[in-house]
C-alpha cells in the first residue's frame, strides 16, 4: 500500500514543533483538506498523499460541470476518502436542480455528507440564496445524507453582514444550530481560513456563550509563498488577521520563503490543551500552495486523519 512507504518532506517549521508538538498533533488529528475537480485532475494518486478515510471537500466553483464534480467525487469515493462536495446554493437553480445534484453524488459515488453555502456570486440564478433554503427543503434527509456542514466566518462577512458587523451571520448560526437540534442530521461549521489565533478563539468562544456548540472545523491556509497567501486572503475577505501576512512582508529577509500554519495552529493547540470543551474540533486546509504541499505539510507535521470513529463524531 502506498502510504506504507510514503516519507513526508521535512520543512523548516518543523524545527519549531517542540513548542507544542503533542498538542499540535492531537489538533490534527483528523484533519480535512478541499480540492476542486481541476486541482484533483493533477494529482496521480491521493493515497500516496492522504490517509485512507481522510475527509476530502470538493469546492464547487460557479461554471463547473457538475459531471466533473461528480467524476472527481466518485474517484475520491473508490480510493477511501470520504467525500463532502459542496452545494452552493446561489448557483442552484432549483429543487430540481438540487435534487438531481444529490441523486448523481449518491448513485455514482455514495455521498452521503455536504457542505451547505451560499456561494461565491453576488446574484442567485434561480430559487435559492442561502444554506439555510437548501436544508429547508428536506431534501437531504430524504435521501439519508448523515452529516451536513454549514459555512463559518471567525471575522466577519460582508457578503452576509455589509455594514462590517456580525447580526445576520449570528442569525444564521442560531437558525443552523436549532435545526441541528431538530433533526437527525449531524452538523459542524467549517469556516474561512484565517492567520491568527486570538480572533479566532475570542468568536468560538463568543458563539458557545450565545449556546451555538457545533463543533468547528477551523479554516486553515496551507503553505504558499507570501504573494500567494496575500492574494487568496484579500480575494476571500480575510480581516483581522491579515495583518499577520503584512506583519511578514514587511520582513524582506522571509519574502522568499513560504508562509507557513504553524503559528496559528500551535496557538490554537495550546488553547484547545487549556480548555478541553472549545469548540474547535478539527483543522480543514486550503491547499493555496498546491495539495502535495499541504499533504506533506501535515504529515511532517504529525497531521494522522482517516480515523472513521473520530470523523464520524465530529
Amino acid at each position: 500500500m502506498a502510504l506504507l512507504n510514503f516519507k513526508p518532506r521535512a520543512t523548516a517549521a518543523a524545527a519549531q514543533l517542540p513548542r507544542a508538538s503533542g498538542q499540535l498533533e492531537a489538533l490534527l488529528d483528523g484533519f480535512s483538506i478541499e480540492v476542486m475537480p481541476r486541482t484533483a485532475e493533477k494529482v496521480e494518486d491521493f493515497r500516496a498523499l492522504l490517509p485512507a478515510g481522510t475527509r476530502v471537500y470538493i469546492a464547487h466553483i460557479d461554471g463547473t460541470p457538475i459531471e466533473d464534480m461528480v467524476t472527481t467525487a466518485a474517484r475520491l469515493a473508490r480510493d477511501g476518502f470520504a467525500v463532502m462536495p459542496h452545494f452552493p446554493a446561489r448557483i442552484i437553480r432549483d429543487k430540481a436542480m438540487l435534487a438531481d445534484w444529490i441523486a448523481r453524488y449518491q448513485g455514482e459515488a455514495g455521498v452521503d455528507q455536504a457542505l451547505l453555502l451560499a456561494g461565491g456570486v453576488a446574484d442567485p440564478k434561480g430559487d435559492f440564496h442561502c444554506s439555510m433554503q437548501l436544508m429547508e427543503t428536506g431534501l437531504f434527509d430524504k435521501a439519508g445524507f448523515k452529516r451536513l456542514h454549514v459555512a463559518g466566518h471567525p471575522e466577519g462577512s460582508r457578503d452576509i453582514d455589509p455594514d462590517g458587523g456580525n447580526k445576520m451571520v449570528m442569525e444564521a448560526l442560531r437558525w443552523k444550530q436549532a435545526f441541528a437540534q431538530r433533526t437527525d442530521a449531524k452538523m459542524a461549521i467549517a469556516t474561512q481560513f484565517c492567520f491568527e489565533a486570538a480572533p479566532v478563539i475570542a468568536w468560538a468562544n463568543r458563539l458557545a456563550a450565545e449556546g451555538i456548540d457545533l463543533p468547528i472545523h477551523i479554516g486553515v491556509a496551507g503553505p504558499a509563498k507570501l504573494q500567494t497567501m496575500i492574494k487568496f486572503a484579500i480575494t476571500c475577505g480575510v480581516g483581522p488577521s491579515l495583518r499577520v501576512l503584512q506583519r511578514r512582508a514587511r520582513d524582506v529577509t522571509k519574502l522568499v520563503l513560504p508562509f507557513e500554519p504553524i503559528d496559528f495552529l500551535s496557538d490554537l493547540a495550546a488553547h484547545k490543551a487549556a480548555h478541553p470543551d472549545f469548540t474547535i474540533a478539527r483543522v480543514h486546509f486550503f491547499p493555496l500552495g498546491g495539495i502535495k504541499t499541504t499533504c506533506d505539510w501535515t504529515r511532517a507535521h504529525g497531521g494522522a486523519s482517516g480515523q472513521p470513529a473520530a470523523i464520524a463524531a465530529a
